[in-house]
């Protein structure tokens, strides 16, 4: 008998069809004697339409309001999802995230998950019953319901499987696996069976939608066996883990690409010690997150430096640049909107000459300018104008071997939550 823990996102149970083949893949676990924990997302749409509703009466809306809100489509799910399992003739039970002793810190909107005391889940386990769990949601030691952000379920499920000492997790998605990149982009994309989880990691943070970061670094943190698979297919899947087989002559495992993404450049700004930590200091003490750096050569004792933001953090990091002018004078500061960042991740990039050549080979092919690059031991990312998008991304996957005869299986929306 083993105890899995299985997370189904927004798609996955997106309408009472999809709940019902929901309810019988459980129903085939607990009829070959396992014990399951199914943690679930809001159906379909729902989040989305109330956080509409919420604009329409207050465009500014308090963070604990809205995580009072949200919380709702998860709490919609987890019912009738029992009592699908119900009707099927299992004994179901259900709990909220708090129900199920998910405390996080005192952050609405995006809380981190501080401790799990799932007692309740043990004992409902111990009494026959399937246990479904609400995702994305749980509460303060002093009560107060909190939202765990994009990704939250995931996240729910991964830290249940690790405070339960699961044997695996599992994460239901409208893929049947971790691809070599996003198969809705290329049709031939490349299914991988194993997969590290640093290299998730970075493929994850760098855009790739089906595994949240922050999911995978529990994995990682907690060496939960954590697999993902399709909601739609009875295929195994792809496994994350520590160590995983590399595929002959495959240094680059796979390519993400994020569209999410601003420059910055701040010009004519005097070179001298202290700088670059006052400009960075100022953009973190206000949460904007930077990624790339890149500073020019200086002339006349001034330089330009670079730096990419998310886009939706451009019009607050602009803000705080020129809030510290005064502090840190420059000429000017422009932005440029329109880019994507595209990278290729493998663990076994570091040890082959000549992965970086073939990138700026293959992109040089398409006639396109690379604007900054950034490289780290099993990365190499690029900002390219959005543009070209697709099309680089299908020449990259070609010339690292990755295109494979077969189409992807794509079973329905993407779930993102």
């Amino acid at each position: 008998m083993s105890l899995i823990v299985m997370k189904f996102g927004g798609s996955s149970v997106g309408s009472t069809e999809r709940m019902q083949r929901v309810a019988r893949r459980i129903a085939d676990y607990k009829e070959a004697g396992h014990k399951v924990v199914v943690v679930v997302s809001a159906m379909g749409d729902t989040t989305d339409d109330l956080i509409d509703q919420s604009k329409q009466l207050n465009a500014n809306p308090p963070a604990r309001e809205m995580d009072m809100l949200l919380t709702v489509g998860e709490q919609i799910s987890i019912a009738l999802l029992s009592m699908a399992i119900d009707a099927i003739g299992l004994k179901s039970k259900s709990f909220t995230g708090w129900q199920a002793g998910i405390q996080t810190e005192a952050v609405h909107g995006k809380a981190r998950i501080s401790d799990i005391q799932p007692d309740r889940i043990f004992a409902a386990l111990d009494n026959g019953f399937a246990v479904i769990v609400a995702g994305f949601q749980g509460a303060t030691e002093e009560g107060e319901i909190t939202t765990l952000g994009r990704g939250g379920s995931d996240t729910t499920a991964v830290a249940l499987a690790a405070a339960l000492q699961a044997d695996v997790c599992e994460i239901y998605t409208d893929v049947d696996g971790i691809y070599s990149t996003d198969p809705r982009v290329v049709k031939c994309a490349r299914k991988l069976d194993e997969i590290t989880y640093d290299e998730m990691l970075e493929l994850a943070n760098l855009g790739a939608a089906v595994l949240h970061p922050r999911a995978v670094e529990y994995a990682k943190n907690y060496n939960v066996n954590l697999v993902v698979r399709s909601s739609f297919t009875q295929n195994a899947g792809t496994s994350v883990k520590e160590a995983a087989v590399m595929e002959q002559g495959n240094a680059v495992r796979g390519i993400a690409f994020d569209k999410n993404v601003a420059r910055i450049s701040i010009l004519g700004v005097e070179d001298i010690p202290g700088v670059l930590a006052k400009v960075f200091g100022a953009l973190a003490s206000s949460g904007v997150d930077v990624d790339i750096i890149v500073q020019s050569g200086t002339q006349d004792g001034k330089a330009d430096f670079a730096f990419t933001v998310s886009l939706t953090d451009k019009d607050k990091a602009i803000a705080v640049v020129e809030r510290i002018r005064a502090e840190v004078p420059y000429r000017e500061v422009t932005s440029e909107e329109n880019l994507v960042k595209v990278s290729i991740v493998g663990a076994g990039m570091v040890s082959n000459p000549g992965v970086a050549a073939k990138m700026f080979a293959a992109i040089y092919e398409q006639g396109i300018s690379i604007k900054l690059v950034t490289t780290s031991e099993i990365r190499l990312s690029v900002v390219i104008s959005e543009e070209h998008t697709h099309d680089v991304v299908r020449a990259l996957h070609t010339a690292y071997d990755l295109d494979t005869a077969e189409q992807a299986f794509v079973g329905g929306p993407q779930d993102r939550r």
